[in-house]
């Protein structure tokens, strides 16, 4: 009998298979079929709808803490699929036994957040479990926010178009990884968890097409979902992925693919490629998106196809992400 096992959960095919399969199947309706990070809900005031629940482990980490990177993904969620965050609602299961000096940690967190991000948090819920029924704290949240005139989708991706992302990749997983399991670089990584709407605002123009962050299943899953639902190919080159000297060296010692690692500050951003040259620079005279550059192109081609050109010139499919990368990673 088939059972669910934490691979559902990586972001990854299997968590695909289980959302098309069994979710769209019973739920599927014109909401939840748009497949976007936020649904977009039509009305006199068109607002964007999304929700979230966050799992971390270790609660605290160099860079960030559940709190935090609960605000950010939720904004960050509704920011690249076009919306202003506005308004976010707050749910929390925590575990008896929890210190409370740890639970005050966490929401003085969310508040300096929320405040950065200027999203107002308007609702919340509460639930005691007993010891050993969950992991210290688990967070769900819903945000709202407003549709401006940033119609961005996959839909509109078209051959042609460039792909460029806001900074370094894998900054995230690996800050994780690094403190679950006790790992020591010389040059500490810290998460990238940040959130993205102030830094959208100074970027977005007119031939900004679409608009995802690569979280689970890092930019390899994120731009296979694109890359399906536009029906085209895309080709990416090793020589431009953008990598911190830590994040590197971690991967080559540990064998990781940066690909497929969790990103919780970073956009992939695809454009017309007149504009292309223009919102880099918009995007590197920011803070967060210093590190900005070109990682490919999208291509005709077999849809749903991902390649990466290799330093060497070779090229090779960069498919979804397989099984589970890393565990409780948001």
């Amino acid at each position: 009998m088939e059972r669910i096992m934490l691979a559902h959960g990586s972001g990854g095919r299997l968590s695909h298979e289980l959302i098309l399969n069994l979710f769209q199947k019973h739920l599927g309706n014109p909401y939840l079929n748009q497949m976007n990070d936020a649904a977009l809900v039509p009305g006199r005031e068109q607002i964007a709808v999304t929700t979230d629940s966050f799992v971390v482990s270790p609660l605290f980490f160099r860079g960030g803490d559940i709190g935090k990177l609960a605000i950010c993904g939720t904004v960050n969620d509704l920011a690249v699929s076009g919306a202003i965050p506005k308004f976010i609602t707050l749910a929390l299961i925590l575990e008896e036994g929890l210190l409370m000096e740890d639970l005050e940690r966490i929401i003085k967190s969310i508040a300096e957040t929320a405040a950065e991000a200027g999203i107002v948090i308007i609702s919340g819920d509460t639930k005691v479990v007993e010891r050993g029924s969950a992991d210290k704290v688990f967070i769900n949240t819903t945000g709202i926010g407003y549709i401006t005139n940033r119609l961005v989708g996959p839909e509109q991706i078209r051959p042609g178009d460039e792909i460029l992302i806001t900074g370094t990749i894998g900054d995230h997983g690996i800050a994780i990884l690094s403190e679950r399991e006790g790992l020591e670089f010389q040059t500490p990584v810290l998460s990238d968890c940040a959130p993205l709407n102030k830094l959208i605002d100074t970027f977005y123009l007119p031939g900004v097409k679409c608009m995802r962050d690569p979280t689970r299943g890092g930019v390899a899953t994120t731009l296979n979902e694109l890359a399906q639902q536009a029906g085209v190919s895309m080709l990416l080159k090793e020589e431009f992925l953008p990598l911190s000297p830590s994040v590197e060296s971690a991967c080559e010692m540990l064998g990781l693919d940066p690909l497929y690692l969790a990103n919780e500050g970073k956009a992939l951003v695809i454009v017309r490629p007149e504009v292309a040259e223009e919102v880099l620079m918009k995007m590197q005279a920011h803070p967060l998106g210093q590190n900005a550059t070109r990682i490919g192109q999208v291509q005709e081609g077999k849809s749903g196809l991902v390649l990466l050109e290799t330093f060497l010139g070779g090229k090779r499919i960069v498919g979804m992400l397989e099984g589970e990368h890393l565990p409780r990673i948001c």
